[in-house]
Parts: structure tokens; sequence; C-alpha cells
């Protein structure tokens, strides 16, 4: 059992017997409390239990300490549902709370999409006008045709009703003002009635609309064609709530009326002002294209339940045609939606008319308007990717009341995983339709990256490890193959590439064996050119088809080598978008656009994991709060979000975010341009998680301030430091890197200038006519009176603190040394670049900070300090051990191992943790034995 597993199985049965009064005691299980329980380290622990809330399977309680319970015990235990997503409560009693004040009754407005997400406002604002003693507010609602404003009208009036404020047979009553607008006398009859006589052909008296809506509602459609006088009388009835019938000449008679008014013009504009004055409450509905994607589709859905209610049996909706409504949505808003979904599925229920279990919407019987949305759709990676969170098959939409049989995943993934497919199928749809081949590569490219997402996030819950998963489907040896050729990919690429590219990959390169067992030519040269032959990716894609060439014995096609490449592109977009969010949010129209595009500059970077949050002093501030919320919406911010604020209410903006979105936030205040590079650095670089960024930059109070102007001495010569080697070449530039380093390391800009021992007396006295030396580095100790460390002791031993000493002109003061003795420039920088010519699927560069851990961790544990040279060799020899165990090719121990010194054993296993914890790898007992007896 993984230990993921072990931990989720100790929460559900621990949980399973909790009590609603022993949950208040308890509030439920911290990390330590599990890890004494299971015998794991407690940070193991903790790493597991933020995966599990990620998965959704348990809850997390704030407080000290954290606390975690199981998800479905908690639903059961309270008999709720608890809202969809990672679960993070500030505390128990905050939790509990909250769902005491949660009505028991369902409201009205539940049902509407998007009521407590991009519509929360609106919402809020019409049951506030519902409720406003002593009779409501009288309303406008603003929006473009066909955004849904009749509906939320009806849903203001039964929320009214739901809440005792309208009687149960309260009337509603709906009266479009563009139907007389060329008529103001006839209209402003039907709305306040008329006399016997008032105009010709009034034969008797008429009660109006206001008279019949008294008790409810009166909705006044398209209300800025009412005329002037007519608005005159509807403000008059709203501040008096008297009105007279047309003809007559006093206005004596009375109603209690809500008025209600939708329009699509600007109030300012249409309206009179007066008018406009006499109606406080102004709701703006915003445009289909405007809301969220998984709005969009929950939408979509709904209007599709609707027809498959109406013809009785269920609808599939291919991806291509969801694709292509959603990306023709900014042609029409939720009426024409509605409009062109009725089309189809009456086409799609005629074409079927034979299939008695379901109709079916394909992307070849679209018109041309709702295809030309895929092409839109296709421009816009980001969109096209976050829909595969929403839409990862055929849509199937049951009639109400009808419950679909789902079907599990089965170990049939490498049958599902066939990207030949995904570019057959697609260049055969595309070119049925005349798009250009260029366009076509376009499409194929990102279609590919959307796939390969859509692959790995269906697999198995992360109770399964990726390998796992992939020996259920594959050969063993293929998926070590893989592992190394994943690796290889990251040194080469320097990025790393998690494991949707390993998992992609194996299944790719099985499909790719089995075509060429199957003697299958290689499909659809079409794709040719998707990737730029002189890019990174398709050189490193070539790369791979020479070793995969070379370890199967097979000849790799070109067209495979597109595959390859594709795949490598697909998986470096993810990891991109796997960073914190830094939010820049500052009072003023520009002002943190052009921190953040100095920031951008300074590091020559475009990244967009950086955004400015502009706040003109005349903005709503809740304005500027649903916009990044809806930005947000649209972005990968799973790893969190960093708001780095100037004042006031933006200082205030993570709480919004994290109540919407359930991510992390972090917010400090006192934002500055170093601090905003220092977080670039430490998200984009150093590639720290969102509370080490947080906990880090808490204390930062700028850069040190560095003359970086040449260090000069008083007599204003440039200060130096000389290495000497034999030629003044080879292992002097060498020696003249290692001090260069550790000089950089302490902010000194020294020149450091290696010479050879041939005349050296001569040289040094030429560089000392141009430069004050502070010391000497190498092999020989000169005649003249200037410092000199040995090369074995710079190397070796204390000579890098004496240099520093005497470079600043000071004893290194004990904190210091310990500091930098951490640090351990030149050791790490030898151990770096040793380890570059001996691994070939590590980066130095990304394990030296577990491999100087491991050192410090050993010298602790042995209660000794080694020297330079020891350490040196153990950090080498660990590093190459790394990737024995990446590789599986472990060394074999051939002594007795019960001789093994079994102090150093326990320290060596004690100080390897660091390995497990960091790079998932773990050494086995004859590696182990090896490092005891080196030591």
């Amino acid at each position: 059992m993984k230990r993921i597993e072990r931990i989720y199985d100790f929460i559900k049965e621990a949980s399973a017997t909790f009590t609603k009064d022993t949950l208040a005691e308890k509030e439920g299980l911290d990390a330590q409390e599990i890890a004494d329980a299971l015998n794991i380290l407690r940070n193991n622990v903790s790493k597991e239990l933020n995966e599990l809330v990620r998965q959704e399977a348990i809850v997390k309680f704030g407080g000290r300490p954290v606390h975690y319970v199981d998800r479905a015990a908690l639903e059961q235990l309270y008999d709720i549902a608890l809202p969809p997503g990672p679960l993070v409560y500030e505390s128990f009693a905050a939790w509990k709370a909250s769902v005491a004040s949660e009505k028991k009754t369902a409201e009205p407005f539940d049902a509407l999409i998007g009521a407590h997400r991009s519509l929360k406002r609106q919402v809020e604002q019409a049951k506030a006008a519902i409720l406003y003693p002593p009779d409501g507010l009288h309303t406008l609602i603003v929006g473009q045709t066909g955004v849904g404003k009749t509906l939320f009208a009806h849903l203001m009036f039964a929320y009214g009703k739901t809440m005792g404020r309208f009687a149960d047979d309260a009337p509603f009553v709906t009266f479009n003002c563009a139907d007389y607008y060329n008529n103001p006398q006839l209209l402003l009859s039907h709305i306040f009635g008329h006399i016997k006589g008032a105009f010709t052909g009034a034969d008797q008296a008429k009660a109006g609309l206001v008279e019949e809506a008294d008790g409810g509602v009166l909705f006044l459609d398209e209300i800025h064609r009412l005329p002037p006088e007519g608005q005159e009388m509807i403000f008059y009835f709203m501040d008096t709530g008297t009105y007279n019938r047309l003809g007559e000449t006093t206005r004596a008679r009375k109603a209690k009326v809500l008025i209600i008014g939708a329009t699509t013009e600007d109030p300012k504009s249409a309206l009179t002002k007066t008018f406009v004055r006499r109606i406080p409450n102004i709701i703006s509905i915003p445009t289909l294209e405007s809301r969220s994607l998984g709005e969009k589709m929950d939408i979509i859905r709904m209007l599709f339940t609707d027809e498959a209610q109406r013809v009785k049996k269920p609808i599939r909706i291919s991806v291509e045609a969801v694709k292509s409504l959603i990306g023709s949505i900014g042609t029409g808003n939720v009426g024409q939606l509605k409009s062109n979904i009725k089309l189809l599925c009456a086409q799609a229920f005629l074409n079927g008319i034979d299939n008695p279990e379901y109709i079916e919407v394909d992307f070849r019987m679209l018109p041309q308007s709702i295809k030309n949305g895929l092409l839109t759709l296709s421009a816009n990676r980001q969109a096209l990717t976050e829909l595969t969170k929403y839409l990862a098959e055929p849509m199937v939409i049951e009639p109400p009341g009808r419950k679909r049989v789902q079907t599990g995943d089965s170990a049939q993934d490498q049958q599902a995983f066939n990207l030949y497919r995904v570019v057959e199928d697609k260049v055969e749809l595309l070119k049925g339709e005349g798009i250009s081949d260029d366009l076509i590569k376009q499409i194929v490219a990102t279609d590919v990256n959307v796939y390969i997402r859509q692959l790995y996030d269906k697999r198995d819950s992360v109770t399964l490890s990726t390998r796992d998963r992939l020996l259920k489907i594959v050969d063993e040896p293929l998926v070590d193959f893989s592992e190394q050729i994943s690796l290889y990919v990251q040194k080469r690429l320097n990025r790393s590439y998690r494991d949707r590219f390993l998992y992609a990959f194996s299944l790719h390169l099985s499909a790719f064996l089995k075509r060429i067992k199957d003697k299958e030519v290689i499909p659809y040269s079409e794709i040719a050119g998707a990737i730029e032959q002189d890019s990174l990716y398709y050189q490193v894609a070539c790369e791979i088809q020479t070793r995969i060439e070379k370890h199967y014995r097979v000849t790799v096609p070109p067209t495979e080598v597109e595959y390859i490449a594709l795949l490598l592109e697909s998986a470096e977009d993810d990891d991109l978008e796997e960073k914190v969010i830094i939010l820049v949010a500052m009072h003023g129209a520009q002002t943190a656009s052009s921190m953040v595009d100095v920031a951008q500059k300074l590091f020559n970077t475009q990244d967009t994991n950086l955004i400015p949050i502009d706040m003109p002093l005349d903005k709503d501030p809740q304005e500027i709060a649903d916009n990044v919320l809806m930005m947000l919406r649209g972005m990968n911010c799973r790893q969190g979000v960093l708001i780095l604020a100037d004042m006031g209410s933006l200082v205030n903006l993570g709480a919004a975010i994290h109540e919407q979105l359930h991510i992390p936030v972090r917010t400090l205040d006192m934002v500055s341009t170093p601090l905003i590079l220092e977080a670039m650095r430490k998200a984009d670089i150093a590639g720290m998680d969102l509370e080490s960024i947080y906990e880090s930059l808490s204390s930062f109070r700028g850069y040190e301030t560095i003359d970086v102007a040449e260090s000069r001495a008083a007599d204003g010569r440039q200060e130096a430091v000389v290495t000497i080697c034999s030629t003044g070449k080879g292992a002097a530039l060498k020696l003249k890197s290692l001090v260069e380093a550790v000089l950089k390391e302490i902010g000194k800009n020294i020149a450091v200038i290696p010479v050879g021992l041939v005349n050296l007396e001569e040289h040094l006295k030429d560089i000392e006519a141009e430069y004050a030396i502070r010391a000497t580095v190498g092999m020989k100790k000169p005649e003249l009176p200037i410092p000199f460390i040995p090369i074995e002791e710079f190397v070796g031993g204390a000579g890098e603190d004496r240099l520093v000493e005497l470079v600043r002109g000071k004893a290194t003061t004990p904190a210091l040394r310990a500091d930098e003795k951490q640090k351990s420039i030149v050791v790490r920088k030898l151990c770096e670049e040793s380890l570059t010519k001996f691994l070939t699927y590590l980066n130095p560069a990304k394990i030296m900070d577990s491999l100087m851990a491991f050192d410090r961790t050993l010298e602790q544990e042995l209660g000794k300090e080694f020297s330079k040279p020891i350490r040196i060799r153990i950090i080498v020899h660990c590093g190459c051990a790394l990737e024995r165990a990446v590789t599986r090719t472990p060394l074999r121990y051939e002594d007795d191992k019960s001789k093994v010194d079994t102090q150093k054993l326990a320290a060596i296993q004690k100080a390897a943790e660091v390995f497990e914890n960091t790079l998932k790898l773990r050494f086995d007992a004859d590696e182990l034995c090896f490092m005891a007896k080196m030591i």
C-alpha cells in the first residue's frame, strides 16, 4: 500500500468514529497524530495531506495545529453536500457557523447558473432590492439582448414570494414598451388604464397594468421605449404610490407595485435624468461571452437538457460540436445560443429518427457560422486547455428522470491513447471543411497539447503513482526506458517536466512500436511543419529519435519526430503554468503596469504569471475585485496567488479570491520594485511554493546596497586578486572562476587576474602598478609582501574564509563563517562541475541543494566536520548514486555487510531522507554500505 493510501485509510477510519460532539471537541486529526500512529515522518504526512485536500478527499481546518477530516464522513455526519473543489476553512468553528447560517430551504436564485460566481453581486443587489423596507426598491436591469434580464426579474419575484415579501397569489405582470412606442397615448393607456371616452375608440373604461399588478411586480421590458411623459407618470407613481387612468384629472388611485424595468441601452442616455434618479437600484447583467467557461458549459448542458426532455431521448454532442458552440458565443447571448441549440437538436432528431437509443449532434451538421467557432476557440490555447476540465469526451445529455449508467475507466488507456488517431481524425475533419494546411497545423498542434493534458488528468487518483499506472498498461522495460528519456529531456531543456510527459511518451512509444511490429505506415505528413525544425523541441526530438533507434534497433521515420516534438511542446506549456501567480495591485491608472513592465524588462521575460492590477482612484473596488476573479478563473491557479499590494482595499483582495476560487492566497503590502523582483526570482527561477515565497518575503527589506563600480583602494587603484599556476592558463583560469564565485557571493566587484610561474615577480610588479593586490591564490608564494593562500588550503581548508577576510579588510565573524560554510561556494561549484561530466540524466544544478543538505545532515549525525576534499568526494559519489537509483543500476556490495559500521550506516540513512523528500529517490542497502565504507 502506498503511503498516501495508508494515510487516507487512517483518516477515513478515524473520521467514521466521530460524532458531532467529539468532532467539535477534537476538530479532526492533525499531522503529528497521524505521523505517530503510522510511524511516518511528519513532513511526509503533511505533504500527502495537502495532496489529499487537492484531490477533494479530505477537508482542511486551519488553526494551531491544522486539522483534517474525511470529506465523505463530514457530509454524512452533518447531512449536507459540500461544494466542489479543494476545501480549506479558517477553522472548524468557522465552518460550522457557516453551515448553521445556510438556509434550509432552497432559494430561487440557487437555480441560476452563476448565482454564486459571476452573478453573485447582481444576485445580492436583487435580494436587497426585494427585502428593502418598507416595500422594496424599484430596479432597472441592464444588459444586451438575450442575457436573461426577463429570467432575472422572474427570479426576483420568486425570491420575494419565498421570503414572504409577496403573497403566494401575488401577480407578476409583463409589458413590452416597444409594442406601442410609436403611439404614446395607447402605451399609457395599457399601463395606467383609461376611462370611457378618454380617446377615440375608448367605448368603455379599462383597468391598466399598474392596477393589475397591485401587490406584486410590474415588469417593463425595453423601458427605454417609454416616451418622456410616460416616464414622468411612472416616476410620479414610484414617488407617491398614486396614479390616474388616462382621461382622469386627479391622481386618486393607489397601488402597491414594485417596478422592475429592463433595457439594452445605457440608462444615462436612453432615459430622462429625472426618471433614472427615481430608480436607486441598477443591476447590470454581463454578456455570455464575458462569463467563465464553466458557466458557459453549464448553460449549454441546461439548454440541451431542455431539448432532451422534449424529444424524450438522450442527446450525444461531439466534442468538436461543443467547442464550436463555445467559440461562436461571441456572436450572441443565451437567447441566440438557445435558438442555435434548438435548431441543431431538431435537425439531429430528424437525422436520427430511426435510432431508438439517442440523437447525435455532430460537427458536420453545424451551420458555417457555428463551425467558425471551432477556429475561434482553437486560436485561444488557454481557453481550449481549460475546456478539457469540463469536456474530455462527447457530452451525453439524458432526459430528466433517466439515470445514465457510468462506465469506469478500464485498463485500456493504451488503446484510448492514440495520438495518431487524434491527428488523423482532426486533419480529415478540417480538410473536409476546406481549411488551409497552415491553419490545420496550428489547430492540430493545439489539440495535441490539450489531448495530452486531458489524458493525464483522467488518470487514477494519486493513490497510484504514474509509474504504477503505466505498469498496468505497458511493459516495465518500456517504462524504464521512458523514465530515462523523461529525465534526459528535463536536463536537456532545463525544465521540470513532472509526470505528464512521461505518461504521454510511454503510451505513445508503445503505440509506435506496435505500428512498427504490425508494419503500419506512420500517417499524415500534413503535420510536417507544425513544429519549426530549428526549434529546441525539434532538436531534442531528433536526439530522442537516435536513442529510440539505438535502444530498440528500429528506424524512426521523420514524421514520428514531429509527434515527439509535439509531445515535448505540450508538456512545456503545462509546466510554464505550474507557477505561483503574482498579482501586483496598486492605486493609480498605470502604477502597477509600470512596475511590472520594469520588472519584466530587468528579468528579460514576459511571463504571464506576473500580472498588474491598476486601480484608478475613481474606480469601484468591487469592480476591480470582480475583474480579477474573472481573470483568475481562466488561469491555472493551483499553485496559489501572491498579492503584492500598496494599501487600502487592495490589501483585502485576497480574502475574496480565496472565498470564490478556493485556492491558497497570501498578501504582502508596501509593494516595491525590489519586492516584485524578489518574488519573480523565487517563483520563476527558484521554483518555490507559495508559502515559502511568502515566508521569505515577509522579512525582505530590499537588496543590500552594493557598489557595482569597481572596488578601489584609497589611492584610486582597482582592487585585484591574482591566481597563480604553472602557465597562467588551464588550472589558473579554473582557480580564477572559483575565486570569482566567492567574491560574487559576498558582493565584491574585484578583478581576478591569472598569471603563470615564469617571471612571476615581474608580472606581479606590473599588475601592482595598476591594481591594489589584496591576495594571491595558487601554487607558489610570491616574494612580494602580498597575502598568499595556497591552492590546497583554498580548495581543501579554510582558504575561502581567509580570502573573504582579506578582501573585506576584517575578520570573518563566527556567524558569517557558519553562513558561508553552509553555502560552501567552492565545494558546491567543484561538485557541480564534476557531476556535469559524470551525470547523463540528472541535472547537477537542480540536485545540488539536496546534495549539500545531505552533507550537512551527515556531518551533524556523525558529530564531525569533513574536510573539503572529503566533502567533495562524498557529494560527487552521492550524486552518481542518485543517477544509479534513477537508472536502476545500483552498485552491488560484495563484502560482508555485517561488518559495516552501524553508526555510520544509520547516519547515512538519516541524511539520505532528504532525497526521498525532495527527489522521490531512495538508495538501496548496497549503496548505503558503500558510502559507510568510504567514510
